[in-house]
């Protein structure tokens, strides 16, 4: 995939189509993300959210359309190139093991090192500013084959941040996590958006997170944009209803102003 270059996003696909095999399953899909600024990919299983946050990371072949990565570059970059400036934090990772929690965090720097170099202090500093902010500094020393699987979460999103790109993907970060941690974790995408002016990319599928933490929401149906724009304008009752096939209530939170979203199943009824 040739990656060129615009001014207006960080990372951007315009008009893509994506498949495996000989089935499409992404059809014309176009995603925007801005320096500063967050946008979930929302929407039903088998949606497409995955297989675009892939391709804007490469890992997807693109069929039809292009991406483009900031105003700087004047071609085509390599693989070593692109990870300095785009990270992907997957639902499928290796399962590390024999190895220390900082000895994975570490794997992060990879792109920033030249061969056979040693780990700088630069390095340091980046692999121990991710170890504190995602929670696991306490357990830096301990293996990985010893952490619970929303251990080894923050443990992977710790690897990225390390990485310290302009742009961050990530595909269901509080996945595994307690109701802690996914706090901690959507508060953290929004310091990286606010602070560092870092781009993000995230999948979601709790719509009331996507709500909290978004400034752009992408809604997909069957490989297909149904709706974007900002959280409010697309969280909405027919939306929603309409993209999952049951009854959705939209509420707006009175002390935040966030949009609350409450699915009615065949047995919901208010409590009094």
């Amino acid at each position: 995939m040739t990656i060129t270059v615009t001014d207006a996003s960080a990372l951007a696909g315009h008009d893509l189509v994506l498949g495996y095999q000989r089935t499409t399953v992404v059809h014309g899909v176009s995603v925007h993300l801005r320096p500063g600024a967050v946008t979930a990919l929302i929407g039903p299983n088998g949606s497409g959210k995955s297989t675009v946050l892939r391709s804007l990371a490469r890992l997807q072949p693109v069929e039809a359309g292009r991406v483009t990565l900031g105003a700087d570059d004047a071609g085509p970059l390599n693989a070593k190139e692109f990870a300095r400036r785009v990270t992907l934090l997957s639902q499928s990772r290796p399962h590390p093991s024999g190895l220390s929690v900082r000895d994975v965090v570490a794997f992060g720097r990879h792109p920033h090192r030249s061969r056979f170099a040693g780990t700088t202090d630069a390095d340091r500093r980046a692999i121990d500013h991710a170890l504190e902010v995602t929670g696991v500094a306490g357990m830096a020393d301990r293996s990985v084959d010893q952490l619970s699987g929303g251990e080894l979460q923050r443990v992977w999103l710790a690897t990225c941040l390390a990485q310290d790109t302009g742009v961050l993907l990530l595909d269901e970060p509080t996945n595994h996590l307690d109701l802690r941690y996914q706090v901690e974790t959507l508060d953290l995408v929004r310091d990286l958006a606010d602070r560092h002016r870092t781009a993000l990319g995230v999948v979601l599928h709790d719509l009331n997170h996507a709500a909290a933490v978004a400034d752009q929401v992408v809604l997909l149906h069957q490989g297909r944009v149904h709706a974007v724009g900002e959280p409010a304008a697309v969280l909405t009752e027919e939306n929603l209803s309409t993209v999952y096939g049951l009854p959705i209530r939209c509420l707006v939170d009175p002390v935040t102003g966030a949009v609350r979203v409450e699915a009615q199943g065949r047995h919901h009824q208010r409590r009094r």
